[in-house]
């Protein structure tokens, strides 16, 4: 690999953990370089998870604010991201990549309009707990974690726009502000993105390209913390309004633009 074919790799790798502190779709822009670049593309993919880690976690200190006082939701989903993100990344290894990725612009779209649909699912929900025919909060909680486990698989497996898919499913069945679901999405996804790694260094260290990896978590690392900075100053409507137009582009890209 070049030095400009590095450099390029390093601002895909700002790029991408700026976006997924914010989103979450920064793979949309690592994977398509990396396959630019010849890297085979399950090496791309398994090297690009190892990378984006570094990223997940600076960007989840720099919305530590924002998680104080969510240590139970912490306890609740963590475990649900980790069993998750295990069965997604021993499903890359064992599956053909075509089959799950047919359904991923689907899973995102779901994602996308569970977003743009959260406020209204979470009055609806108010309205029915003051009627007391809404469903009980231990039914909220079981269907997030169902989710959480479920957006797990998914980042485990592919990862592109979990951060979405994460954030529709919390923000349909959370009350808690959107700000402060952002900072528990990231959280998720870093421990989604780190359980995969060491699935991916245990399992199969033949498919890891350590350069694209160093290159990859230097340009992430500094995109966590650009993305922290920047992603906490935003109101939930521009934040709502971002995740779904880089969802609409992550699909338009996945269908038209494989």
């Amino acid at each position: 690999m070049s030095v400009g074919e590095a450099l390029l790799v390093v601002l895909a790798g700002i790029g991408a953990g700026t976006i997924n502190t914010i989103v979450g779709s920064g793979t949309l822009i690592t994977f398509p370089t990396l396959l630019l670049l010849g890297v085979p593309p399950v090496t791309a993919n398994v090297s690009n998870n190892i990378g984006l880690v570094s990223g997940s976690i600076t960007g989840s200190i720099g919305y530590r604010r924002e998680l104080q006082g969510m240590g139970p939701e912490l306890r609740r989903y963590v475990p649900m991201s980790l069993l998750g993100a295990v069965l997604g990344a021993v499903l890359l290894l064992v599956l053909d990549p075509d089959l799950f990725r047919a359904i991923v612009p689907v899973l995102i779209l779901l994602g996308i309009a569970l977003v743009v649909l959260g406020p209204r699912i979470n009055a609806h929900t108010a309205r029915r707990r003051e009627e007391g025919r809404a469903r009980s909060e231990s039914t909220d909680r079981r269907l997030m974690q169902g989710g959480v486990f479920g957006a797990g698989v998914y980042g485990g497996y592919f990862g592109a726009a979990q951060g979405i898919i994460l954030m529709g499913v919390l923000g349909a069945l959370s009350g808690r502000p959107l700000q402060r679901l952002n900072g528990l999405k990231n959280v998720l996804a870093a421990v989604v993105n780190a359980v995969a790694a060491v699935v991916f260094v245990v399992v199969a260290p033949d498919r890891i390209d350590w350069l694209v990896v160093v290159l990859i978590a230097v340009g992430s690392t500094i995109g966590g913390v650009v993305g922290a900075t920047v992603g906490r100053r935003l109101p939930s409507p521009v934040l709502r309004g971002i995740i779904v137009v880089v969802g609409v582009v992550a699909v338009v890209k996945l269908v038209f633009f494989p």
